[in-house]
């Protein structure tokens, strides 16, 4: 019978009582197969671990820098290990190092989160970031609500300059109106 299509009989499943056997073109199969594996290859996202050096006595500038890398790598889905390099006496004072840590940690709290706590591993203190999907989403929304209330403001602006103005010339005070009671009025 498969003969008379043109097609191959495959065994499919030859631990079941009777065996199962179907007729397919097996070459059009084995390729179909190759393509969903090329397919999930490609879909599944490999995380790369970035790294990012700081010092204890960083500047506010270069910490700006680095943190806004930080940002960048979180937002590309890439995780990040944060690495507090020591030198001498640095080693005393480890509490500095945290402290840089938590800041970095609290910076790109909108673009990810702690993986693993910062710990000190010899004269480095290491502490490692992950992408937070939810986190970015919220933080994008956020961004989204606050462009459209500035939208907003801007309309209400645009609208305050374009009033009509008064006839009067500008620098002179208007004249009291009849009904409004100034100083000096016969109104008593």
């Amino acid at each position: 019978m498969a003969r008379g299509l043109e097609l191959d009989l495959v065994e499919v499943a030859d631990k079941a009582n009777p065996p199962v056997c179907r007729i397919m073109d097996y070459g059009k199969y084995k390729y179909e197969a190759a393509q969903r594996a090329k397919e999930s290859r490609r879909k599944s996202s490999n995380v790369v671990v970035k790294e990012m050096k700081y010092r204890p006595k960083i500047g506010t500038g270069d910490f700006d820098t680095k943190t806004k890398k930080v940002e960048h790598f979180l937002s590309e889905g890439h995780k990040v290990k944060v690495t507090i390099m020591f030198r001498g006496r640095e080693m005393q004072h480890p509490e500095l190092g945290r402290k840089i840590l938590d800041h970095v940690a609290e910076a790109v709290a909108d673009q990810g989160r702690v993986e693993v706590y910062p710990r000190l591993d010899g004269r480095n203190m290491t502490m490692v970031l992950g992408p937070d999907k939810k986190a970015q989403a919220a933080a994008e929304k956020r961004r989204q609500a606050e462009a459209a209330e500035a939208e907003g403001t801007e309309g209400q602006a645009a609208d305050a300059t374009h009033a009509p103005q008064s006839s009067e010339a500008p620098g002179s005070t208007p004249a009291p109106s009849s009904t409004e009671a100034g100083p000096g009025s016969a109104d008593a």
